[in-house]
């Protein structure tokens, strides 16, 4: 439990404890209600929970995505719900203030160009524990070669990972499912290669965390999402919208090429979706067929698809 220091701080600490209690996982929300605490606490602030108060916390953060502010204000918001039962001078905020956005941006895809050379950086970062590097690079080749998320590679522990079998146990995912994922000869190597030199790190950090950083413990998502974009900037990738690849790009990337193999191949695309929405942890099949719509060649196979369908039932095409 994180120890919060403003004006804020005995609610919040009870608010996140009532959450945690309804069974709530709340690790995200937990991490945007510290960086409120922190921004009311540097400014000193002494008064209610205002509305301009939770807008310019909401909008300070360095990112051009309205997503990013609309997921802080709301977080603020909900607070400001629960503060307002014990504190009656908290107004109720604006629930449009910051309207989320409804149009999901188009998915970041990776050449495998572009993610050779992700591989080739990750181990020059400086001043690093040469197994932070090693992590670094091993997790971004398990996340492209399984789409796995991101809290699911740095939630790995020793015992989920199968050197002799190449099956991962994914546990407590999103949604609370827990998962078996069998991964690739080629990508178990890398595994076991990474293993190999972890083993070789004197004892006295995580002794549980698989993948371990700079100090010898299990990365943070904020941590790793930051060394993942400073790569991203070293080969200087970006949309053509201006938005920066992260490292959720690697699930998207692994998600349309492994469609479009099955489609080159000849597969039945449309009876192998829900295999691959179990393998990626999709509660419904549906958020796996969004793919199909990533790219303008994932849009082709759509159309041929529809086009297959139409002619299978005796529409005109």
């Amino acid at each position: 439990m994180n120890t919060f220091q403003s004006i804020f701080a005995e609610h919040l600490t009870r608010y996140v404890q009532l959450r945690r209690q309804l069974g709530l996982r709340f690790e995200c929300q937990e991490a945007m209600l510290c960086a409120f605490d922190r921004y009311a606490h540097e400014r000193n602030y002494q008064g209610p929970l205002s509305q301009q108060l939770a807008w310019e916390f909401a909008t300070s953060v360095a990112s051009t995505a309205t997503t990013v502010a609309s997921r802080r204000y709301l977080v603020v918001r909900h607070f400001s719900e629960y503060l307002a039962t014990y504190d009656p001078s908290t107004p109720r905020l604006d629930p449009k203030a910051i309207p989320r956005a409804r149009q999901q941006p188009p998915p970041y895809i990776f050449t495998e160009a572009q993610i050779a050379g992700l591989l080739r950086r990750a181990t020059q970062f400086p001043r690093r524990h040469p197994i932070a590097n090693m992590a670094l690079r091993t997790m971004i080749g398990l996340a492209a070669s399984t789409g796995l998320r991101l809290r699911e590679i740095i939630g790995l522990d020793h015992a989920d990972v199968d050197l002799d079998t190449g099956i991962l146990v994914i546990r407590r995912s999103k949604f609370d499912k827990d998962r078996i994922v069998p991964v690739h000869p080629s990508t178990l190597d890398v595994l076991r290669s990474y293993a190999a030199s972890r083993e070789q790190v004197p004892p006295g950090g995580d002794e549980t965390a698989f993948f371990l950083n700079a100090r010898i413990r299990r990365y943070h998502p904020d941590s790793l999402d930051y060394l993942f974009g400073q790569l991203v900037r070293k080969i200087d990738l970006h949309a053509p919208s201006g938005r920066m690849p992260t490292f959720r790009s690697l699930r998207h990337t692994f998600a349309v090429h492994r469609l479009l193999a099955w489609y080159h191949a000849g597969a039945n695309v449309q009876a192998l979706l829900p295999a691959l929405a179990t393998y990626m942890g999709h509660v419904h099949y549906t958020s796996t067929a969004y793919y199909l719509t990533a790219t303008a060649e994932t849009l082709g196979v759509a159309a041929d698809l529809l086009l297959t369908s139409e002619v299978r039932h005796g529409q005109e095409p």
